[in-house]
């Protein structure tokens, strides 16, 4: 199955019914540091602080039978979508995270009335662990990158940035599992076919870059201290409609760091590391972008405590 913008739009009367569009705005001193007009599309004021929020909304939604129960596996943000949805819905769901998870997300999504289940050194480990809990219960397993309700959800947002800015140059997003940029193509074909979207992962963990250069899916290492965009294997869906990027590029941790501290200075945005993986690859590399107006995605906004003590540095 693909994502159609026909998706999309079906997806925006779920979502609407419980979030309101999301603010986008630039600012002065980031527009001057950056050397072009950014817009901020700010995901990280969602409920549950990121974006993946209005996947699982419309995940839920077309369930036939919630009460049949989900069970997933996530580093944090997923996570939380998948609870913040099913607690609305009164559906069970089982969430599994790597052992070593950021503990503020894992207890959000207990806070949300999820089951938490640590498990394993990695996303692989807890994947491995929800697909044999999906099938000793009857739950439904919810992939967060080959679940197409998921990715027309997440394309919500891409349609709020293009139908108040259709004459945007670029949206720069960052990429896990690569449902947002999959998203995002496939919105900017039907409302902005000129607006390229350019993807952006941490060199630590490049699968789903490495798969879009090669066309090959396989693992890659995971190594990246980023916990969104920490994901060791492409995955099909996303990789589908990844083809149509414009371009995808890699930023260090590092430069990801250096770009939640911009954030927070110069737009007053707290930002977990993936929300600033778009800011990062645009200050990389402002000669691309210089003189043109962009948009970039906050995608998040949960930082861990060791990010936002480094926020100081």
């Amino acid at each position: 199955m693909e994502l159609t913008y026909a998706d999309v739009c079906a997806a925006r009367e779920i979502v609407r019914r419980y979030l309101p569009p999301t603010p986008m705005w630039s600012y002065p001193i980031l527009d001057r540091v950056a050397d072009t007009t950014v817009l901020v599309k700010h995901e990280n004021t969602q409920p549950t602080g990121a974006f993946k929020v209005r996947g699982g909304l419309v995940l839920l939604a077309s369930l036939p039978d919630p009460q049949r129960g989900t069970v997933t596996y996530s580093t944090g943000n997923h996570a939380q979508s998948m609870a913040y949805a099913s607690r609305l819905f009164g559906a069970p769901c089982t969430v599994v995270m790597p052992a070593s998870a950021n503990p503020a997300k894992a207890a959000a999504v207990e806070a949300w009335g999820a089951e938490v289940v640590l498990t394993g050194d990695d996303l692989a480990a807890a994947e491995e662990h929800a697909a044999k809990l999906a099938a000793e219960t009857g739950a439904r397993l919810v992939s967060c990158g080959d679940t197409v309700e998921l990715l027309a959800g997440v394309g919500t947002l891409y349609q709020e940035i293009l139908e108040a800015r259709p004459d945007l140059a670029a949206i720069v997003v960052p990429v896990g599992s690569g449902s947002g940029a999959a998203a995002a193509t496939v919105v900017a074909g039907a409302l902005a076919p000129a607006c390229e979207i350019i993807a952006v992962q941490s060199s630590a963990s490049p699968a789903a870059h490495d798969a879009w250069q090669t066309a090959v899916l396989e693992p890659r290492p995971n190594r990246t201290r980023v916990d969104g965009l920490a994901t060791g294997r492409p995955f099909a869906l996303t990789q589908r409609h990844l083809r149509d990027l414009a371009d995808f590029v890699l930023v260090t941790d590092d430069q990801i760091a250096g770009a939640q501290r911009v954030l927070a200075r110069d737009a007053h945005t707290l930002s977990e590391g993936a929300g600033a993986a778009a800011l990062a690859a645009v200050l990389a590399d402002r000669q691309r972008f210089a003189g043109r107006e962009i948009a970039v995605v906050c995608s998040g906004g949960n930082a861990a405590p060791g990010e936002l003590a480094a926020l100081s540095q």
